[in-house]
This record gives structure tokens, sequence and C-alpha cells, in this order.
């Protein structure tokens, strides 16, 4: 359970995998080789599942935001579990709505920027670990949170969630640093949540059952 910020700007990697990922994936393959090396092939052919899953996990396809003024885009791959409007006294100080996507194992995890403009703040909060789709889990569970504003002053917040299989959140951003919609910022493993608080000048596009592309999606809109 590792809550990292580099202090540079990510940038698009040569494969598309998810640099976070290499180590994991290349021990795996090394110890499939080896088990089937030595003739052990039931350990080896686990051993090889294992490495597909985590290569499938890693994977970090490239992607082109949808262009045009006003977009806000998911921050994350997965289903919409909630959207709901609240008042929030941690991150915008006001109403806004919360939409919350849970990510599965299955899902691409890397995280990208909702809306170009500036990171003002980021606060991690070490946490419990509840199931990634329950409601206690926004306030519980191990997360990191990026205020931010785009050029216009608007403001918004996407948090990552750590869930119940989840022990890393990875973060690239620092307070001060400019961000453009759409790109790659960090990523958590393994199963996870991303929540993103919106002001009641966003118009919600998305519904409770959808399914969210990260850095495609449009999840609102500005009015």
């Amino acid at each position: 359970m590792v809550q990292e910020s580099h202090h540079a700007t990510p940038t698009a990697s040569r494969l598309p995998l998810a640099r976070e990922g290499y180590p994991l994936m290349g021990g795996t393959a090394a110890v499939t080789l080896v088990l089937w090396i030595l003739g052990w092939t039931i350990p080896a052919v686990v051993a090889l599942a294992l490495t597909i899953f985590l290569v499938s996990f890693f994977r970090d396809p490239q992607r082109t935001p949808p262009s045009g003024p006003g977009l806000v885009v998911s921050p994350a791959d997965g289903r919409v579990i909630k959207v709901a409007r609240i008042e929030d006294d941690r991150f915008l100080h006001s109403q806004a709505t919360l939409v919350s996507i849970f990510m599965s194992p299955l899902n691409v995890h890397v995280n990208r920027i909702p809306a170009s403009g500036r990171v003002l703040d980021i606060r991690y909060n070490p946490g419990k670990y509840f199931r990634a789709f329950a409601d206690k889990a926004s306030l519980d569970n191990e997360q990191n949170a990026v205020l931010m504003e785009d050029e216009l002053g608007r403001q918004l917040c996407f948090v990552q969630i750590a869930g119940f299989l989840a022990r890393r959140i990875v973060c690239h951003l620092r307070p001060g640093v400019a961000i453009e919609r759409g790109q790659r910022y960090g990523m958590i493993m393994f199963g996870s949540r991303a929540d993103i608080y919106l002001p009641p000048a966003a118009h919600v596009r998305v519904n409770v059952g959808d399914r969210a592309r990260g850095g495609l999606t449009v999840i609102a809109e500005w009015v």
C-alpha cells in the first residue's frame, strides 16, 4: 500500500503496457521459464497464466480524448456505480455531483486526467480496504485526491480509491503542474474505484450502469 508522487509529468509508454507493471510481469515470466526448464509443467502453466493476467491488467492503450470545449472525460475504465448530488465538504466545499466508477481487475487500470488545467492540491489519505463498490469506500478507503481548476477557474476533484485487493496507488502529479485532458497520470493496483466530484455548473452525461473508458467517455460538460 504505497502512494507515489513523482516530480515529473508522465510520458507515454513505449509499449502499450504501464511501466509500473514491468517488474511484476518480468518476474512472473522468469519464474515461468525456470519452472518449464525444470520440467514442472503444472506450476509452469500456473505461472504462465499469472503472467498473462498481469500483461492484461497492465495494458495501457493509446487513446485520443474527444475535442471540444467544456468536456470532462472519465478518469478510469469501468462501470458507473453512482451518480449522486451531495454536499461536498472535503474538496469543493459546495454542492457537487459525485460520479463513482468501479474498476474490476479486468479493466484497464491506467488513470487519466478528466480536463485540461492546473493541479491545485493533492491529498493522500491512508485508510481501510472495503470493497470498492461500497458507498463507505469513498470516505474510508485509502485514497489519493487531485483538486484541479481549468483555464476558466472552474474546479473539480478526481480521486483514486484503493479497493479490497488494491494495495498500491500511483500518482505522477504534483501541485502547480499543467495538465491536459486524457493525459495519463497514474494507476491503482489491483481492482479499485475512481470518484470524480463535479460542481453544479457541470452537466453530468452518464448514468448508473454505463460503461466508461478512461480519457474517452464524456462524463460531464460545463454549461
